[in-house]
């Protein structure tokens, strides 16, 4: 069955200073994520795509076949889908460059969080993602979890997220 494109938001969504929650399936679900050069390098993309277009990634979570990140535009002219297209180009490009693989499943999921929504409930679910997953019992122990602005330890502490 082919991957359908999730419709995207009018272009005046993206801009500005705003928070978008995205998730983006890797091609056929593949799990990719479970090798440390392959999150290592698509990490360093989006750290660098992220400072390059004034985006602070307030959090992150790369499980095996997907990738959950909370975009906060920083300034006015800040263009968030500018920012996960560039992303999704330059990681899927290196990534094919080594494995001759696509990375990316077609679009992604975003959704824009409004003012009422907590950005820490958002951050919560993400980083905690891991545990539910049962891929580790403390999120402070996954290895492929953080944030541009904030270590795992304080995403941690600040969400009041705690151990079962």
């Amino acid at each position: 069955m082919p991957h359908r494109r999730p419709p995207r938001l009018p272009q005046t969504e993206y801009l500005g200073i705003r928070r978008i929650l995205l998730t983006m399936c890797t091609f056929d679900r593949l799990p990719y994520f479970t090798s440390p050069s392959a999150v290592e390098a698509t990490h360093g993309e989006l750290l660098r795509t992220a400072a390059a277009y004034d985006v602070e990634v307030i959090a992150y979570c790369f499980m095996p076949d997907h990738l959950h990140a909370l975009f906060h535009g920083a300034g006015a002219a800040t263009h968030l889908e500018k920012c996960a297209a560039m992303f999704r180009q330059r990681s899927g490009h290196a990534h094919r460059r080594h494995s001759r693989m696509r990375l990316w499943q077609e679009g992604y999921h975003d959704r824009i969080l409004r003012d009422e929504e907590s950005t820490f409930d958002v951050v919560s679910y993400i980083v905690g993602n891991p545990v539910r997953a049962g891929l580790c019992s403390d999120v402070r122990l996954y290895p492929y979890a953080g944030s541009s602005r904030y270590s795992l330890e304080e995403l941690a502490v600040f969400v009041q997220w705690r151990p079962h």
